[in-house]
């Protein structure tokens, strides 16, 4: 029998704003991801990419059609996770929080397992204490990721989660990714602008262009015969910076 699909999305509508300044932000998405799958969103900034995360993660409640979600607890991962982690509290704060939330109530197993986590994004038991300004960019990735899964999710969003890191850097969060996503069987949805980062990454790739998927499908497909001229114009800028 074949597994349900952890994201079903058909038809789905989405709006911001209430009254006259009601507006429309997706229109009639519709988008599977498989267990185990890495689902790319690409496109340029304002083309829907983050919304559709947020819907995904119940964030934005103004929608209209089927949005499925047959995942515990969904998690989601920024682009700067300097932005999203609290400068006052310590990466073992940030890595329990989540267990707390789930009741677990002794001390002494939070510690374990947030220590545990840490090690699973290639980090030691030296950074349970510090301080998130005490990170390097990278390090502070690997946090977050570490954060997102501690829960047991298995369905994380990725909202350009190497556009702030060097190339070195996106290599080895990206190799990272790859890695926990075979050891915890996760699926991502992972957004980016980036297409070469996709190509790397993502089993399959939609392309968003003002609230729409004008384009999706397996990545040499869609990279190597384009049928909409918008996934055209973003492989042939893509193909010019690389150059």
């Amino acid at each position: 029998m074949a597994e349900k699909p952890m994201v079903n999305i058909q038809g789905l509508n989405s709006y911001y704003g209430k009254g006259k300044e009601r507006k429309q932000v997706l229109r009639n998405v519709s988008l599977t991801l498989d267990p185990g799958e890495v689902l790319g969103i690409v496109g340029e900034s304002g083309s829907g990419k983050s919304t559709l995360a947020k819907c995904l993660l119940g964030v934005v409640k103004d929608t209209e059609g089927t949005l499925e979600v047959n995942a515990f607890r969904p998690q989601m991962v920024f682009q700067d996770p300097y932005g999203s982690l609290n400068p006052a509290k310590s990466v073992g704060w940030f890595l329990e929080e989540p267990l707390r939330v789930l009741g677990v109530k002794d001390k002494k197993e939070r510690k374990a397992q947030a220590i545990d986590m840490l090690q699973q994004v290639g980090l030691g038991e030296e950074h349970y204490s510090r301080r998130p300004s005490q990170l390097s960019g990278g390090q502070r990735q690997r946090v977050a990721i570490a954060a997102a899964l501690i829960g047991g999710s298995r369905l994380i969003v990725l909202d350009e989660p190497v556009s702030a890191l060097d190339v070195t850097m996106q290599a080895q969060i990206l190799q990272l990714l790859v890695d926990l996503k075979a050891k915890f069987r996760l699926s991502y949805l992972f957004i980016s602008h980036d297409l070469a980062v996709v190509y790397q990454i993502c089993d399959r790739v939609a392309v968003m262009y003002q609230g729409e998927i004008v384009e999706q499908g397996d990545v040499d497909t869609i990279y190597d015969n384009p049928q909409h001229d918008y996934t055209k114009k973003l492989l042939q800028a893509s193909l010019a910076l690389e150059e």
